[in-house]
């Protein structure tokens, strides 16, 4: 079987980001047009989307976007449209940067970051690109949770206040537009292995021995941000039809939910 994308038009958000660039290029691989969206790295969208149509044949297009401003979403949301027609895939993938720190001394603002990068980024990108996909029947919504989720470990707090209330936005998402041939999961990904930290062979390098991370891990390495692009990419596709409500952890088993 193969994963085919053809005819179908994904948009990532932060997809400037290291896990955001291979989850653009893994959709165009697999046959997708794809609409960059970037925040601040305009000239490395643009590198990015010259890369992917010379690659893979497939129509690209870079355009800006605010995650935590509706007006923003919706003006992206409209040039997706005129640029590439309506979207069938989306990934929310982009959150806002913070240092992690105990309650007690985590900046307030750090939980309003994480509210408006994690929830209302999703809130807002339902609201623009679903109801297209009610249209047409056909959709498919993934958004990029974390591990860390299920972990709720000390400095997690304002992170992990974010992507759980994603994760009750978008499992309740799947329920009401289910019936109109739309999907609604989620990939969790754990610390992983990206440009950067990885040797040729894509092996990890620089391992920090100090934080034992990788000696908890049931598969005894840590997954890739291809082996996260993988996933989405099945989520994306048909082979995936009857799969919605799911958060899926690629982690290498680090975190597991059970019945």
């Amino acid at each position: 079987m193969k994963i085919d994308l053809t005819n179908k038009t994904a948009v990532v958000t932060g997809a400037t980001g290291k896990l955001g660039q291979t989850i653009i290029r893994s959709l165009a691989e697999c046959g997708a047009d794809v609409g960059i969206c970037y925040y601040n790295k305009k000239d490395f969208a643009s590198e990015l989307k010259n890369e992917i149509q010379k690659k893979y044949s497939v129509k690209a297009i870079t355009v800006r976007a605010d995650v935590t401003d509706f007006n923003s979403i919706m003006s992206m949301k409209n040039e997706i449209l005129q640029c590439l027609g309506t979207a069938d895939i989306i990934v929310n993938n982009a959150v806002i940067q913070i240092d992690w720190k105990n309650i007690l001394e985590q900046d307030p603002k750090d939980y309003e970051s994480q509210f408006k990068s994690c929830i209302m980024h999703n809130v807002y990108m339902s609201k623009a690109f679903v109801p297209d996909m009610i249209k047409q029947k056909y959709g498919r919504v993934i958004g990029i949770n974390t591990e860390c989720s299920m972990q709720n470990f000390i400095t997690q707090s304002a992170y992990v206040s974010g992507k759980r209330g994603m994760d009750g936005v978008l499992r309740v998402l799947a329920r009401e537009v289910g019936r109109y041939n739309i999907t609604v999961n989620q990939v969790a990904p754990g610390w992983i292995i990206s440009d950067g930290c990885r040797n040729t062979d894509g092996s990890e390098k620089n391992i920090n021995q100090d934080f034992p991370y990788i000696e908890r891990l049931p598969l005894g390495r840590r997954a890739t941000d291809i082996e996260v692009a993988n996933a989405v990419c099945f989520l994306a596709s048909d082979l995936a039809a009857s799969i919605t409500g799911v958060y899926l952890p690629v982690c290498s088993g680090n975190v597991m939910p059970s019945i």
